[in-house]
């Protein structure tokens, strides 16, 4: 499509009062100076960028300007090209001129055209913030806003909010809900309305532009958008707080499964940021991806303990033991004693912290070196260094005092031999001791990922570490190279410290920052979840154990972390505050941010699951509905079940529908063949396809939204916390009609 020849609106039938020119033509107008601006830029970059390449690398300065160039012009380009029109997301008018106002479009990046003129303000600059921040109680300096929907690169939808009276009958036909129902409301409008209308946005931008420093914890029932806050805040913090840029560890989004991944993946890019690293727990494992389910509960509540995962420092201390008694060490020259007070002296060589396994280097360099202080001699140093190295003996014994670890191993012990786990966890009782065992050391489950974490940030594998020395030295060569250059350029030109930023070249920060690390040895595949991290973002932050948090923790030596979740939504429970919580697991400086506007769910739904919730938590936060949908709750018979999908995909001709039910339901013989003419049968994988009807567990179904949603038989879903948490989130899945089917 050519915006500048055709409209960049396309709006559904039911939509067409929002096509009066009236209402779009200055937007029009506007996508067509962004469109010949895009088409220009990305022109002009790709010329430029071939030049580059064309040019000769230089030396010195000039092959160093002709890199960072190239990789400017790239990352540019990549970023036009990805988008068209839809990097406005809308704009904004101020009140400072109703009578011929000029409104500001936003977008996901700055853009400006070659005479100077700001088409696009970027959404994370100040500027911008009113955007996200205005509410009816502070309208930041606005008359009114827009913000877009686009479909395949069109605008499918659009809705206006404006926050002066008079305003109102111009934007009828566009209005967003809040501005619809305040117009609805007249000069009737309750102080209560106003309240929580002042807070709509505002909450959440403000969560979005908050400080990194600490852990910021991010509190909301269902449909507050607590996801949105945790995805733009991700990108915000890299574009505005220069302590997180990506040479200082950048950003790690640790969210619930897979396929709410893959949506971060795509959604992120899209705000202008494709720094982040994305993960969910299994992911920081190599072990994670075939884990299976702990298969007894008592198990997994054992093993949910920080304390007993940080039993793996016992573990690995019980391989690092000096020997009791003194050798003889032969050389060429002589015999030198090595006594036990020598050991010791040299495991104490370990600097505090330091994996085993990098240590056993420390530890046996230290040894070296106390043996070629005590040798009385003329030997040669170097030879004498040679001989001791070839000294099997000596190797033998060091071996057997400092061995090199396993990981896999280290656990696995754990697991199968009693007496060691006795001795790493003396406080468990004789009980625990015999749960924890199992026949096959290595059969790993999703509870057992937090110590094998924790045992390689202990005891890294061998090979791991020989790859570290190899990148080690890969770096110093190309420091070296880098170094040769920049003083050759330095010579050659005569420049003084003072002078400027090629002057900075003297300085060793800057010389450090101009090599690439991570290129210098290309043989190595870095690890992108090793961290640290200079900060971390976790979504459904409540289901973690404090086992889990501590592979966190170890990745964010900062402590800067966004936690988003809601108690309420904790299947196993969560009666405790945000804050014991994450004192207990090793955070501290916690701030709390609440959201409590449902902006999805309708208050008729809302009304039924908020006792559910209320039963096992009573000071759970169950937001506020701020809209109703004009359709109730149906109850019915689990008979119905075909008729009631039937009647609904002929009503509607878009959306989807979820039917939620034990996987016993799923399995029965009625339920597939009532199912099976709709759609898909719940493949959460396959989430997104063509199918208009899902059928998912209460648990598969957290974190996604469906138009309706169909309960079967929710009193069968558990007991106690995990079954009422389970009825509460399947309920507040539904953005439109709810249905609840029983089988009596």
């Amino acid at each position: 499509m050519n915006p500048l020849t055709t409209s960049a609106f396309d709006l559904p039938e039911r939509l067409a009062a929002k096509a009066d020119p009236a209402l779009i033509a200055r937007d029009e107008r506007h996508f067509a100076a962004v469109a010949q601006c895009l088409e220009e830029s990305i022109a002009d970059l790709t010329d430029r960028l071939e030049a580059e390449r064309r040019a000769p690398g230089g030396l010195g300065r000039g092959a160093m300007d002709r890199d960072a160039e190239i990789h400017r012009l790239t990352a540019r380009l990549r970023a036009l090209r990805r988008f068209g029109l839809d990097l406005c997301l809308g704009h904004m008018v101020g009140a400072e001129d109703p009578e011929n106002p000029e409104p500001v479009f936003v977008g996901r990046f700055g853009l400006t055209d070659s005479t100077g003129r700001r088409l696009l303000l970027d959404w994370r600059s100040p500027a911008a913030e009113p955007f996200f921040g205005a509410t009816h109680a502070n309208p930041m300096g606005l008359a009114g806003r827009r913000r877009y929907r686009w479909t395949r690169g069109r605008i499918s939808d659009y809705w206006d909010e404006v926050f002066a009276p008079d305003e109102f009958a111009g934007h009828r036909a566009a209005l967003d809900d809040q501005s619809a129902f305040i117009a609805s409301l007249g000069t009737n409008r309750s102080p209560r309305m106003r309240d929580v209308l002042g807070t709509i946005q505002a909450d959440q931008d403000a969560v979005i532009r908050a400080s990194s420093r600490g852990a910021l914890v991010v509190d909301g029932g269902p449909g507050t958008g607590k996801t949105v806050v945790a995805l733009h805040r991700s990108a915000y913090l890299l574009y505005a707080d220069p302590r997180l840029g990506h040479r200082r560890g950048g950003v790690l989004f640790v969210g619930p499964h897979r396929p709410y991944l893959d949506y971060v993946a795509d959604v992120l890019p899209s705000l202008g940021e494709e720094g982040v690293q994305t993960c969910i727990l299994r992911d920081l494992v190599a072990e994670g991806a075939a884990a299976a389910p702990e298969p007894d509960a008592r198990v997994a509540a054992l093993k949910s303990s920080a304390k007993l995962v940080r039993s793996i420092e016992r573990a690995v201390a019980f391989y690092e033991d000096p020997p009791a008694k003194g050798m003889k060490v032969t050389t060429h020259w002589n015999d030198i004693p090595l006594t036990a007070e020598d050991w010791a002296v040299a495991f104490e060589a370990a600097e505090p912290g330091t994996p085993h396994n990098d240590a056993r280097e420390q530890v046996w360099e230290e040894l070296l070196t106390i043996l070629v202080d005590k040798h009385d001699g003329d030997a040669p140093e170097a030879l004498l260094r040679r001989s001791l190295l070839g000294n099997r003996e000596l190797r033998t014994a060091f071996n057997r005092a400092w061995p090199l670890l396993e990981a896999t191993d280290l656990v696995g012990d754990l697991w199968t031999v009693p007496a060691y786990l006795r001795m790493c966890a003396p406080w468990l009782t004789p009980d625990d001791v015999a749960l924890l065992q199992r026949t096959d050391p290595q059969a790993w489950t999703v509870s057992d990922l937090p110590f094998l974490d924790a045992a390689r940030q202990r005891p890294p594998d061998p090979e791991a570490a020989r790859r570290g020395r190899r990148h080690k030295a890969a770096v110093a060569a190309e420091r070296e190279r880098r170094a040769a250059v920049i003083d050759g350029l330095l010579q050659n030109v005569e420049i003084d410290e003072s002078e400027g930023a090629l002057g900075m070249l003297h300085g060793q920060d800057v010389r450090d920052a101009l090599v690439d690390e991570s290129a210098a040895s290309p043989g190595v595949e870095p690890d992108l979840l090793a961290g640290p991290f200079a900060h971390v973002v976790v979504d459904e932050a409540q289901e973690l154990t404090d086992a889990e948090w501590q592979m966190l923790l170890i990745r964010c030596p900062s402590r800067s972390f966004t936690i988003v979740g809601d108690r309420a939504q904790a299947r196993h429970g969560f009666t405790e505050s945000w804050q014991e919580r994450l004192k207990r697991v090793g955070l501290d400086r916690i701030s709390l941010a609440s959201l409590s506007i449902n902006y999805r769910t309708p208050e008729e739904i809302m009304t039924e699951a908020e006792p559910v919730i209320r039963a096992v938590l009573p000071d759970g936060n169950v937001p506020t509905s701020i809209r109703r949908g004009g359709v109730p709750v149906v109850h019915g018979s689990v008979a119905e079940l075909s008729s009631v999908l039937e009647a609904w995909l002929g009503e509607h001709a878009e959306g989807t529908a979820c039917v939620i039910g034990t996987p016993a339901f799923q399995a029965t013989s009625g339920a597939l063949e009532a199912l099976e003419a709709f759609g898909d049968l719940g493949d959460l994988g396959a989430f997104g396809a063509a199918a208009r009807v899902r059928s998912l567990t209460p648990e598969l179904s957290k974190g996604l939204e469906f138009d309706l949603v169909v309960l079967v038989d929710p009193e069968t879903f558990g007991e106690g916390v995990e079954g009422a948490v389970d009825r509460y989130v399947a309920m507040t899945r539904a953005t439109r009609q709810l249905v609840v089917l029983t089988s009596s």
